[in-house]
């Protein structure tokens, strides 16, 4: 290490160096870069993190500096926060004793100033900006209404001296009259309630007097306590923002958390010297990443191979010894084999490629009670609950269910692979980003209406085309059918099976996806896990995803098995984790996966594995010897303004976009959907109701013409079903006697269940213009 700095003297009375720190009995002391500025002393770990990471700071104005010894120094509040810092050498000790002594004088000096300007009104902090004014502007507006009733206050005082001194005078002028001694009696007890009030309303005349003058003498300390305890707050808010951004920065820094450091161990450990018995209680202490000690120890952890799997080749790249097989040349030259593959498409196009939009209206700010609307579903079944649009995003569930494909590339990838074990890794990849997109998506999708449909057709600018169609109404179910001129077709059908708890929502996706390969026939299939949307009564709402996932390949026999980590306030590990190993049809592991499925993937190739220790559950861990890993696929930024839209990613935005030629059933043409969009949520919810009211009317007569074509007419009278109840999603007596147009429900023998699979038509349909067999339902 080199030696580090001398402290430099900046504008501004700011002053920066390199001390050492202590901070824990494994760690010892550690460089840490400080800068003393307006009273307080920050540090951080490099220069580079004073833009976005300040790892404590504590007020000179309440702490005590001590010397111990010729390098060494402490500086504490009193409290929690105790320094123990050493300079290199005693002269930049005292360099920075001297600094700081000065500094906490000025700080104290203006802390006191402070304290004395009770009459006058604190000024707001540089950093509230316009918020400060505004808060000078409600404190102003407050003591203008306070006058204006103490003005008030007073004119009421004076009419009751006014009247009171009337009603005096005309009491003795009725007691000087000669009347009976009845009436004098009267008049005299009148005499003395008047003086009673008399004295009762001096005597709320003066304590109100005396409130005026202790309320004018305390006002403006008041206001100073009023804005100190608003500038606290902000600080408080600042100070939450910065350790999330500061907490976030950490589990970006740990992403590798499952790779095992190659040297635990620290020189500075036994350094500790003539200072042990110091119990600093630093925030360093995230420093130490034991990996034993997560709640839910990992199955297996990583460690670098042995570097005679590495060589170097001439070209400077870092190969794969012929020992790993081809299966690694692939790896490592995946692009350059990708780029040169004479079956890569050539970017001849004819005509330009259509120009999709970018933006769309912003979302409004429509307030809405969540909880009188949910308060009675607890328990219910999310389709079940009548949601307004205040809750939607203007895209339907079976557009949802096309941003699968957002990162389709994967599967391009996927279908040029030789070997079935690195396409598993692409496969597998693709699952993960399928829920990118759920991040920051809180909305609710539109149901789809029964016979629903939504095409995607991408085939000039991607090269594949999808469709998706509402096939079941009683359970929701819908089916996606995609192919690609690339060699890969994907079908799913997804049922949501959700619950309300109260304080989360989850969705429990119900049905298989299929993935098939037309030039090496793999057959590929999985599920998918569970969401759960957190705070919904209280907080800002957000989502996670939790459980495991298999990819299997129905034909070799290789498996993936994918882990999605859920939160934990209390776990270390980083955020949104997904693990997963790839193993062949005899459970030999050849490929780690790891990343996180908001941001991305990485894989890499394992070369030894052996039994490890026993974690803290007693669960003996597996460790994998692997070469460098390789990033497989990454989340596409955000569009400018996302969170005004919706947070829609750029795929997304383009799904509503009206296209001419789709079919009458295409969500496109939904037109609660379209009002939303535009921004009439009045009209959208008037509209959604009635396109609900006519799906059930169109479901009932559906269900009378089934039972008259089952049974005798007076079975049918028998039999016929009962109102519908005012849900979308209601059930009835039957189930739905739908027949799906494009698609068909047939026993697949890869998952054993019934599922609807493409038959095919919609293209050609659209190709001819011929949409008559389309019913009616918007």
């Amino acid at each position: 290490m080199s030696e580090p700095k001398s402290p430099t003297l900046t504008p501004g009375d700011t002053y920066k160096g390199w001390l050492f720190k202590w901070t824990n009995y494994i760690k010892g002391y550690q460089r840490r870069w400080f800068v003393l500025s307006n009273g307080l002393l920050s540090y951080y770990r490099t220069q580079a993190e004073m833009g976005h990471t300040c790892r404590g700071t504590i007020n000179l104005a309440t702490a005590n500096i001590a010397v111990e010894d010729s390098c060494n120094f402490v500086i504490s509040n009193g409290g929690a926060q105790t320094y123990h810092l050493k300079a290199s050498s005693e002269v930049e000790r005292q360099r920075w004793i001297t600094a700081l002594e000065l500094a906490k004088a000025k700080a104290v000096q203006m802390q006191a100033e402070s304290d004395d300007s009770g009459d006058d009104f604190p000024a707001v902090s540089p950093n509230s900006g316009q918020g400060g004014d505004c808060r000078n502007t409600e404190i102003q507006s407050t003591l203008r209404t306070l006058n204006s009733k103490v003005e008030d206050l007073a004119t009421c005082n004076d009419l009751i001296v006014k009247h009171g001194s009337a009603l005096q005078r005309s009491l003795s002028e009725l007691e000087g009259l000669r009347v009976a001694v009845d009436m004098g009696e009267k008049v005299k007890q009148v005499t003395e309630r008047a003086t009673l009030f008399r004295i009762t309303s001096n005597a709320m005349i003066n304590a109100c007097r005396d409130f005026l003058s202790m309320a004018q003498s305390h006002s403006k300390r008041w206001q100073k306590a009023l804005q100190t305890e608003r500038e606290q707050r902000i600080r408080l808010e600042e100070t939450l923002e910065q350790l999330a951004k500061q907490h976030n920065h950490l589990e970006r820094a740990f992403r590798g958390a499952t790779v095992l450091p190659p040297s635990f161990s620290n020189p500075a450990l036994g350094n500790k010297g003539g200072v042990s018995g110091k119990a600093d209680a630093s925030d360093e202490d995230d420093d130490n990443e034991f990996f034993d000690a997560m709640e839910e120890p990992a199955e297996f952890i990583t460690v670098p191979a042995d570097p005679k799997y590495h060589r170097r080749s001439g070209s400077n790249i870092s190969g794969i010894s012929s020992e790993t097989g081809t299966d690694d040349q692939s790896v490592n030259f995946d692009e350059l084999s990708l780029a040169s593959n004479p079956e890569s498409p050539q970017p001849l196009e004819l005509e330009p490629v259509r120009q999709r939009r970018t933006r769309i209206p912003d979302k409004p700010n429509y307030y809405l009670n969540l909880w009188s609307i949910m308060k009675n579903c607890i328990g219910k079944e999310l389709s079940k609950i009548p949601m307004p649009v205040n809750f939607n995003e203007p895209l339907s569930m079976l557009q949802r269910l096309s941003e699968d494909l957002e990162y389709y590339e994967l599967l391009d990838k996927a279908a040029k692979c030789h070997s079935s074990l690195e396409q598993m890794c692409y496969v597998a990849a693709f699952t993960v980003s399928s829920y990118s997109t759920t991040v920051h998506r809180t909305g609710k999708p539109f149901n789809p209406l029964l016979g629903e449909t939504f095409e995607l057709d991408r085939h000039r600018e991607c090269g594949y085309r999808s469709l998706c169609e509402q096939v079941s109404h009683h359970p929701p179910a819908a089916a996606h059918h995609a192919f690609s001129e690339k060699g890969w077709t994907l079908r799913q059908e997804i049922t949501l099976a959700s619950k309300f708890r109260g304080k989360y929502l989850s969705i429990m996706p119900l049905g298989s996806i299929q993935c098939i390969f037309e030039k090496s026939n793999n057959h590929y299939s999985w599920k998918k896990v569970t969401t759960t949307v957190h705070n919904i009564i209280v907080g800002k709402l957000w989502i996670d995803q939790s459980g495991e996932i298999d990819v299997v390949n129905h034909k070799t026999g290789d498996r993936c098995h994918l882990k999605f980590a859920p939160y934990s306030y209390f776990s270390r590990d980083v955020p949104r984790k997904v693990t997963g190993v790839v193993t062949d049809k005899d459970g030999k592991a050849h490929y780690v996966l790891s990343g996180t499925w908001d941001e991305k993937m990485e894989f890499s190739k394992i070369m030894q594995s052996s039994k490890g220790e026993n974690g803290t559950e007693g669960k003996q861990r597996t460790v994998y010897q692997t070469l460098k890993a390789k990033e497989i696929w990454r989340k596409n930024p955000l569009p400018e303004g996302a969170e005004n839209m919706y947070y829609f990613s750029s795929l997304a935005l383009t799904l509503n976009e009206p296209e001419e030629g789709v079919a009458p059933t295409d969500s496109r043409r939904r037109p609660d959907q379209r009002l939303m969009e535009e921004g009439h949520w009045d009209e959208a919810n008037a509209e959604k109701q009635r396109l609900e009211e006519k799906q059930r009317s169109t479901r009932r007569e559906r269900e009378r013409e089934a039972v008259k074509a089952a049974s005798s007419p007076e079975e049918a009278d028998a039999k016929e079903p009962a109102p519908a109840s005012s849900e979308i999603s209601d059930e009835s007596a039957h189930p739905d006697t739908y027949q799906s147009l494009w698609f068909e429900k047939i026993d697949d023998p890869v998952s054993g269940e019934m599922l609807h699979i493409y038959k095919g038509g919609y293209w050609e349909a659209k190709e001819q213009g011929n949409w008559d067999m389309c019913p009616d339902i918007f």
